[in-house]
């Protein structure tokens, strides 16, 4: 058995039809975790001992004849952002590392484990999901299976990390600046983020990112996302931006008739972007496989006339200043990770105007983007601009460490239009390069649609090699 291989459709289909048991499947997992992980570091609490429990349960549900759903016994690892019950919602913090084991599952754990998902711990994010890469003070840096000297990015970079060496098949993460799209491009693995209501943000607390942010399931593979996406969306009542309850076929049977996308819109750099060059050539030459395979590939060099990340600074920072703001000047402020503090203070001297320009560019970026939907109804531009950083270090760019590494992500958490990242190559040091698709408003089963179909051209071996 290896998670890397097999997708979570067929893992579910064997406990269902009783080849292997949910508790032979879990078993697995936790096994995995004990080999890899003191090495990649993706998680930071796990408890066998409830998940084997859990396994067991489900396993005699099967005997009873009962429906166990359709992910049942399907190991799952949870962003250490959101509520497992038994585990610690610490946030990647030193503030909470320390609080009371969750007594609920957020909506979307709860919605995963009704379809018969066993959580077996929880994985690592930088402090309140922060910056691009996955450390923190407390829980010290989460490793790239495909080098243990990279980053597998972030901030779902534990997630990432986790379903990239095989320890699990399947796990959360949420995007509130690239944080599935850039670990799945650094990890090799296809993710999405959702359109903002979707899956469920609701709960007892509000997002800390603000209307930046959504959640969704982390796979290798696109069918498999898409499977799980159908566990996890529909309305929420505590969720302001939730969608209504939609009458159509499964996001999964969706996307396998899609087929081919006839046209796509391809800009390089967006029109503001400075992109490595290998991970250019790399991106480029995906694109001019897309287009052998019958793919019409409209160039359009100029999306944005300049770079619209300095509205999502404004929005984000500000987001910080909420949450962690009450901390200044007390004495658990220095357990704060600098840099976090540095982007707390940014925020609180924002003013009530920025952020309103900040809401309105969300419009803009929307309305320049409608402007090249016109040509065709997917946008596609790498995934991030630069190599994989080394722990503890930035990305580079033609060999230059620099934040503009993830220059291609952010504006997406503005406009909130649905966006994922495919495996389009690899680096001439064997990391793997993410090209980036981009939909509509709201049409996430075109952009998963279109994943499937590059996935089938590129043809990409998407297995790591731990080191």
């Amino acid at each position: 058995m290896d998670f890397r291989k097999t997708t979570i459709r067929e893992l579910a289909e064997r406990v269902k039809t009783k080849e292997i048991s949910a508790t032979e499947l879990v078993s697995h997992a936790l096994a995995k975790i004990e080999a890899h992980d003191d090495v990649v570091n993706a998680f930071n609490q796990s408890d066998g001992d409830r998940a084997l429990e859990d396994a067991k349960k489900l396993d005699d549900r099967i005997a009873a004849g009962e429906d166990v759903g359709p992910l049942v016994g399907v190991p799952l690892a949870v962003k250490d952002l959101e509520n497992a019950e038994g585990y610690i919602t610490t946030f990647g913090s030193a503030l909470h590392a320390n609080d009371p084991a969750a007594t609920n599952d957020s909506v979307l754990v709860s919605r995963l484990k009704a379809a018969g998902c066993v959580v077996v711990g929880k994985t690592n994010t930088p402090e309140f999901a922060y910056k691009g890469v996955t450390d923190s003070p407390t829980f010290g840096h989460t490793a790239n299976p495909w080098n243990l000297e990279r980053s597998p990015g972030g901030s779902s970079g534990g997630s990432a990390a986790a379903i990239a060496a095989g320890m699990v098949p399947l796990a959360t993460g949420s995007d509130g600046g690239g944080s599935i799209r850039i670990p799945a491009s650094l990890t090799g693995l296809s993710g999405l983020k959702p359109s903002q209501g979707w899956v469920p943000m609701g709960g007892a607390r509000p997002s800390t990112t603000g209307i930046l942010s959504v959640k969704g399931p982390m796979t290798r593979s696109t069918l498999d996302a898409a499977l799980a996406f159908d566990a996890c969306i529909g309305p929420e009542p505590t969720d302001i931006f939730s969608f209504p309850e939609q009458n159509a076929d499964s996001w999964l049977a969706q996307v396998e008739a899609a087929g081919f996308p006839e046209r796509v819109v391809y800009s390089p750099t967006l029109g503001y972007a400075t992109v490595d060059n290998e991970v250019a050539a790399a991106v480029e030459a995906a694109v001019r496989a897309l287009e052998s395979a019958g793919v019409e590939i409209i160039e359009m060099p100029i999306v944005f006339e300049k770079d619209p990340v300095l509205a999502w600074v404004y929005i984000w920072t500000s987001s910080m200043a909420r949450v962690l703001g009450p901390a200044r000047d007390t004495p658990i402020w220095e357990k704060v990770d600098v840099g976090l503090r540095e982007q707390v203070e940014m925020g609180l001297r924002l003013t009530a105007l920025q952020y309103a320009e900040a809401v309105a560019a969300c419009h803009d970026i929307n309305l320049a983007l409608e402007k090249a939907f016109a040509a065709a109804p997917l946008l596609i531009c790498p995934t991030i601009a630069g190599h994989a950083p080394r722990l503890g270090e930035q990305g580079t760019v033609n060999g230059v460490e620099t934040p503009t590494w993830v220059s291609f992500t952010p504006f997406i958490n503005l406009s909130r239009n649905p966006a994922g990242s495919v495996c389009a190559g690899f680096t001439s040091d064997g990391m793997p390069i993410g090209l980036q698709v981009i939909g509509r408003q709201r049409e996430d089963v075109r952009v998963l649609g279109a994943m499937q179909a590059f996935e089938t051209v590129l043809g990409i071996d998407q297995v790591a090699g731990l080191g």
